[in-house]
């Protein structure tokens, strides 16, 4: 998740989950400031994985602001990664009229006959940060962080670090998105070049654990796997929140100095993490691009024009040094 994740949510890995009947969760309720006065042309539903990681969040508040900029009120609810209680938005949604529907799958196979649902009744599919691996239903077109070439930063960054020495490391996985398969798919790819071209300092994955994308499910894997592999040099995380809950149980257990750990995303709770040296580094996201790419890309739907059935925005390492110059962080 990316993972694992800005994610995803699902409104930004996330979020609020909300269902369809919790009116806090609809960004709808209050429009942008200085936004232009366009007639309304329609609504468009967005069921996102989670709203009480901020990265969804950005994603949805980008969203409606584009949107808005177009003519188009964004519906928002928050699945809380129940695919169950997305596949009840589709269905709220449809039933409301929307013009089109966007959605961060909370599972990437699971939410195929709600999207089936939504093709049978004329209404378009698009998914962002987090891909529908089925072949049910049929999405116009996927906007995400390219989660592959991610994950193979984040290898790079532990050849880095472990390269000399070699060492046990952790992954805390979100195998439920397909975003952060590829993360891991990307990671494993560096991993294992690397220890192909050495004998003495091979990085060795010990542990694949869920982590659940969340901070307490990190806490929690990550003190199963150092009490089992009591020389864990370091642990690659797929989101933000994964990676802080793991820090919590490092810390806890008094391993904070010996476990280093590479997270995802590059939320703002992540790269104060990096700046305070909680954290290595993160490939950071983009989600305030991915939110702005999803509406032009329905627009251009609705005008009739080509659209690409996927846009991958490239991520981008970020250290501390880097988090030294952000202005937008707390400097202690």
């Amino acid at each position: 998740m990316a993972r694992l994740s800005l994610a995803i949510f699902s409104g930004l890995l996330l979020v609020a989950f909300g269902c369809g009947d919790t009116a806090s969760n609809s960004a709808s309720d209050s429009k942008t400031e200085n936004a232009p006065d366009v007639q309304s042309k329609g609504t468009i539903g967005f069921s996102a994985l989670t709203l009480t990681n901020p990265f969804f969040k950005v994603i949805a508040d980008q969203m409606q602001e584009e949107a808005e900029k177009h003519g188009y009120e964004l519906i928002v609810l928050s699945a809380e990664r129940d695919v169950k209680k997305q596949a009840d938005h589709v269905d709220e949604f449809l039933v409301k009229g929307v013009s089109a529907i966007i959605l961060n799958p909370c599972d990437s196979n699971g939410i195929g006959p709600a999207i089936k649902k939504a093709n049978d009744k004329g209404i378009p599919v698009f998914t962002n940060d987090i891909k529908y691996d089925g072949d049910e239903g049929k999405v116009v077109s996927h906007v995400a962080t390219d989660n592959y070439q991610g994950g193979k930063l984040a290898g790079d960054a532990m050849v880095k670090l472990l390269g000399d020495s070699g060492g046990k490391v952790a992954i805390l996985h979100f195998p439920q998105a397909e975003s952060c398969q590829l993360r891991v798919k990307g990671f494993h790819e560096k991993v294992n070049a690397h220890n192909d071209k050495t004998k003495n300092a091979k990085i060795e994955v010990v542990a694949t654990l869920d982590g659940g994308g969340v901070r307490d499910e990190g806490f929690k894997a990550t003190k199963d796997v150092i009490e089992s592999n009591s020389d864990l040099a370091a642990i690659f995380a797929i989101n933000d929140p994964s990676a802080l809950g793991a820090r919590a149980a490092l810390e806890a257990a008094g391993k904070a100095t010996q476990v280093t750990i590479i997270a995802f995303d590059g939320q703002q709770i992540g790269k104060q993490a990096i700046l305070e040296g909680k954290i290595l580094c993160d490939p950071i996201q983009f989600p305030d691009q991915i939110g702005k790419v999803t509406i032009e890309q329905i627009i251009k739907h609705f005008n009739g024009d080509d659209v690409k059935p996927e846009i991958l925005i490239p991520s981008k390492l970020y250290y501390k040094e880097d988090a030294e110059k952000d202005p937008l962080l707390k400097k202690g």
